[in-house]
């Protein structure tokens, strides 16, 4: 075992992911030194449909990368219901929400947040954090790669390796202790091009009690099917081919013609995504010098449809007040936490209230859409809406103060 130290200011980022991207940038940004790992063997630039709303905007203007992002949203995009015989009637998507989200792929996100790297930037690909042990001044970390390990002390590690998180398990306890199960699961994929007879620009969401398909189009790229269905025992769901379990979930009846060419897409997919619906619950977010940021921290869940805004915005302010509390990590940690954890808490509670807008529960709440997209667009999608206003609004009002201070 090699033993390695440094009298720089470093950090050690895990996760190679949209946060852990844009922490590396934002502690470049103040002078750091970050080191970056990754579990894969190289980048994982893949992804589906994402929303990008305005604190994740206001987050990647400060980042740097916001104009790298592209919005794929279609001006002349519609939405459909479409029930398995093929009859459509008029639906709601994103596009009809009372704001201008960019909609976009997770990978574009990705793709213009590797970009901003500098140059110099270190990564590690094929690197897991076996053991984290700190003390008053430092942290150490024994880093594993490739068979050998190497013992490296940093003075602050950010764990952002996504839901399942390694730093969270070894700092602060086994998944199953902080791991809330909403008893969902979810499979998502490109599709090759439209299915079902739908236009390049025209969504479709299926609704049955329990289980729902959603087909998201773009202005500029193929369209992306997200599957999304209950169920009572999650471990059982990992047990097969991911294609088989999606299949078996929306059946035995006859899938029609819109949900069979999904299905046969994400039967054919080389790169799809299969997980179920889990959000950490955790009383804290830091212990010591380490911390956790995006899903490793506060994962809001996908029917919030604010990951990525959520991601980006907490990384980001965690450069800031890093920056506003020199020489003081656990400071800057408790104050980084107390502004952002009201609205992380929030975003937590919209994903679980709008589960059943996503994935209606029973034929009661498939026939009050109507009702629920009102109250979505008014007081629920609302108040999330003028609280990421709010929330935008302060964090960069603090980060000219941060600007002026410097």
């Amino acid at each position: 075992m090699t033993s390695l130290s440094s009298s720089r200011r470093r950090a050690l980022v895990v996760g190679l992911g949209v946060s852990g991207i844009a922490t590396a940038i934002g502690l470049r940004r103040i002078g750091w030194e970050p080191v970056i790992v990754e579990r894969a063997p190289g980048r994982r630039s893949g992804g589906y449909f994402v929303v990008l709303f305005g604190a994740g905007q206001a987050a990647a203007r400060r980042l740097g990368i916001l104009d790298a992002i592209p919005d794929r949203s279609s001006p002349s995009g519609i939405t459909y219901t479409v029930d398995r015989a093929g009859v459509r009637k008029p639906g709601m998507g994103f596009g009809d929400l009372p704001v201008s989200p960019r909609m976009m792929l997770r990978g574009d996100v990705e793709r213009a947040a590797f970009a901003a790297l500098p140059h110099d930037m270190e990564i590690r690909y094929a690197t897991t954090p076996t053991r984290i042990e700190q003390d008053a001044s430092g942290v150490e970390v024994t880093l594993e790669h490739d068979g050998g390990s190497v013992t490296e002390r940093f003075d602050l590690v950010v764990g952002a390796d996504g839901l399942r998180s390694a730093v969270r398990r070894l700092v602060f306890g086994p998944h199953d202790r902080y791991l809330h199960r909403l008893g969902y699961m979810i499979a998502a994929t490109i599709l090759p091009g439209p299915v079902g007879g739908l236009s390049p620009h025209e969504g479709a969401s299926l609704l049955e009690p329990g289980r729902a398909m959603w087909v998201f189009p773009f202005a500029d790229h193929p369209p992306t099917v997200l599957f999304s269905y209950r169920t009572d025992d999650v471990d059982a769901e990992f047990t097969g081919r991911p294609a088989e379990q999606v299949r078996a979930a929306y059946g035995p009846q006859p899938t029609g013609r819109l949900l069979g060419e999904a299905l046969d897409a994400l039967d054919a997919a080389d790169d799809f995504l299969f997980d179920s619906v889990e959000q950490p619950r955790m009383d804290a977010w830091s212990h010591g010098r380490v911390v956790l940021v995006g899903d490793s921290a506060w994962c809001p869940g996908l029917y919030s449809a604010m990951g990525i805004s959520a991601g980006l915005a907490g990384a980001d302010l965690l450069g800031s007040m890093l920056h506003r509390h020199p020489g003081d990590i656990r400071g800057a940690l408790r104050a980084w936490e107390a502004q952002l954890r009201p609205h992380m808490t929030y975003y937590q509670a919209n994903g679980v209230e709008q589960r059943y807008f996503v994935t209606p529960g029973s034929r009661r709440q498939i026939a009050l859409r109507p009702v629920l997209a009102r109250s979505l667009r008014f007081p629920v999608i609302g108040n999330a809406l003028r609280s990421l206003r709010s929330s935008s609004k302060s964090i960069r009002e603090r980060e000219l103060d941060i600007a002026h201070a410097g």
